[in-house]
Order: structure tokens, then C-alpha cells, then sequence
């Protein structure tokens, strides 16, 4: 498997995404190769920095690109302007088969805009998705759309639920079809606005799709279905939401425990660590975006050498899986 990572995208690039890559290699398949994409020398600087084995150099390419796509672009205009960037390079490289998975910190919107344009969709799908794991009380959550369509339509989020759905059931293992759920402002059927209730419809009539109904924000950690479909702007502020309450409550037990005695400190460390792990966004590394023809794994701007490692183990797991086969299949398997 070629796995292509964008060394210029995200927030720490190159340096946590060249680490990540190289940290990734000791988990690598036997015929597995990590592509690097962008500024050569650059990288290059980086590896030397890091300090890289003999052996862990045939297990790395660098591709040169001479653009980056900053976080203020346009998607867009970026494609077009930037057709030498390390995003497009690396949805090249893929295009012509020269990648298997694609991972990238950087700009999301031109992420996704360069897998419609350079890449395509799968057969059926019509807008493609951010699938991202929610850790809850008691397991997790796969929350569709975190910001690839800020303003869907309802069959749109119809895709979402069959799409997302797969994913779930591969991730966590589940033996019966996914519970889906749509969030809303209320779980009574008369809530909610035109896109949640035409989307409903929709969904509750697909018969491929066990869908559980309305879920309101404050269940969304509760153990009360396995997805929730939202549209991209709704679930992109959700995510963020949970980030910064995580840490928030993190630091807040923290501080209650060493005000109450310090000596609580220590005992109470390992329950507090796994909290954070938790709910820690580079625990899965990315999110996969559904329904475009290939692997691209979008991960959170602010990734750190961990998030990438774990990035490419989800590429390589998802792969594993042919979830864009089981995408098409089901598509294509149309309720009577």
C-alpha cells in the first residue's frame, strides 16, 4: 500500500507530519510505503532533524510540490490557482494510481474539492462526507457531516446515513445494521426545520438504513445510537464543541482535585489521563471522507506527530476493509 501524506498541511507542518510519517514505518506492512508530499528540501530538513534510519528511509518517498495551500484559501481558487500545491499533488498521485490512501492536516475545504475534482465520486454517491468518531460515556459515535457540505440537501444527508452507517458497523465491529439518528432541536416529529424533516423522510423510508429517529445535542454522548447525521456547518461546530469541553473539564477536575488536597493528585492522574485520551482527537488520528473514489483521510489542522501515526493506521484499516466497495454495494442495493 502507498499511502501519500501532505507534509505542508496543518497548523505544526512539516515537522509533526514528517515525525508522524516516520514514527508510522515500524507498523507498516511489509510492501507498505509512505509518499511525502511537498517542498522537497524542506523535507528533507526535516528527516534530518528527526534523525532517520537506513532502514526507515526505503520505506519513505518524497514527492515535490512548489505550493501550499494556506488555511485562509479559497478551496476553489486554490485548485485552480495553486495546481502545483501539495494537495493537488498528492490527489494526483492517486488519480493515476500512484496512491492507494491519501492523509492531510491542511486545508479541508480544498481537500475536498480537490478528491471531486482530480478524483470523482463512487458510483451512486452524490456529495461526499466527513465521517468523525465522538467518544461518548460509553463507547462511541460516528457524527456525518463535520464540514465537507456546509449546506446539504436532504438526499445528501440521506447518503450520509447509508455511508456513515457502513463505517460504524466496520468500526465498531457491530453485528446487526447501525442505529442512525438525525440531530435535531427536539425528537418530536413536528420539530425541527424543512432539511432535518425532508431528510427524515427520506431516511425513515430507506429500509437498507435502521434509523432510531430525532436525537437532541445533549444526547449526543449518551448511548442512544451508533451515527447522527447533521449537515457540515451544524456538526463542524459540534466537534469543536466536544474538543474544547474535554479539555475544559479536563483542566476543571484537575483543578477541583488539587484544591480540595494536593495529595489527590497522583491517585486521581490515571482516571484524569484516560479522560483526556479519551476524548484526545489524534487517538483516531482522522476522519475519512465518504463517497469520494479513493481514501482520503482528513485530519484535524492542529495534528501533532501522534494524530498522523494514527492517521495512516486508519488508511491502512480501511483499505483493509474495502469500505468504498461496501459503499457502492449498498448503493447500489436499492429497497423494494
Amino acid at each position: 500500500m502507498r499511502i501519500a501524506v501532505d507534509a505542508m498541511g496543518g497548523d505544526h507542518a512539516p515537522l509533526e507530519i514528517v515525525a508522524g510519517a516516520v514514527q508510522s514505518i515500524s507498523s507498516l506492512g511489509d510492501d507498505d510505503v509512505i509518499v511525502l508530499v511537498g517542498n522537497e528540501n524542506v523535507i528533507k530538513s526535516k528527516l534530518d532533524e528527526i534523525g532517520v534510519s537506513a532502514e526507515q528511509s526505503d520505506r519513505l518517498e518524497i514527492v515535490h510540490s512548489s505550493q501550499v495551500v494556506e488555511m485562509s484559501d479559497n478551496p476553489v481558487d486554490a485548485m485552480k490557482n495553486k495546481p502545483d500545491s501539495s494537495i493537488a499533488r498528492m490527489v494526483d498521485l492517486a488519480s493515476s494510481g500512484k496512491a492507494d490512501a491519501m492523509i492531510s492536516a491542511g486545508n479541508t475545504g480544498a481537500c475536498v474539492a480537490a478528491c471531486q475534482m482530480k478524483l470523482g465520486r463512487l458510483k451512486g454517491v452524490i456529495r461526499p462526507g466527513i465521517a468523525v468518531v465522538i467518544p461518548t460515556f460509553d463507547k462511541a459515535v460516528v457524527l456525518c457531516d463535520v464540514g465537507a457540505n456546509p449546506a446539504p440537501k436532504p438526499h445528501h444527508m440521506h447518503q450520509y446515513a447509508l455511508m456513515a452507517g457502513i463505517y460504524a458497523e466496520l468500526l465498531f465491529g457491530l453485528k446487526e445494521p447501525a442505529r442512525v439518528a438525525l440531530l435535531n432541536i427536539g425528537e418530536e416529529d413536528a420539530k425541527g426545520n424543512p432539511l432535518v424533516k425532508q431528510a427524515r423522510d427520506l431516511i425513515k423510508a430507506d429500509s437498507r438504513i435502521n434509523f432510531v429517529g430525532f436525537v437532541e445535542g445533549r444526547y449526543i454522548l449518551a448511548d442512544q445510537t451508533d451515527v447522527i447525521i447533521c449537515d457540515g456547518f451544524v456538526g463542524n461546530v459540534v466537534l469543536k464543541l466536544i474538543e474544547g469541553l474535554a479539555a475544559a473539564i479536563a483542566k476543571m477536575l484537575k483543578r477541583e482535585v488539587e484544591r480540595i488536597d494536593q495529595r489527590l493528585i497522583e491517585p486521581f492522574a490515571p482516571a484524569l489521563e484516560t479522560l483526556w485520551r479519551k476524548h484526545d482527537y489524534t487517538e483516531h488520528g482522522g476522519a475519512p471522507l465518504l463517497g469520494v473514489d479513493g481514501l482520503f483521510i482528513v485530519c484535524h489542522g492542529s495534528s501533532n506527530r501522534r494524530a498522523i501515526k494514527n492517521a495512516i493506521a486508519m488508511a491502512r484499516n480501511l483499505q483493509a476493509s474495502k469500505i468504498n466497495e461496501r459503499i457502492v454495494a449498498k448503493l447500489d442495493n436499492h429497497p423494494a
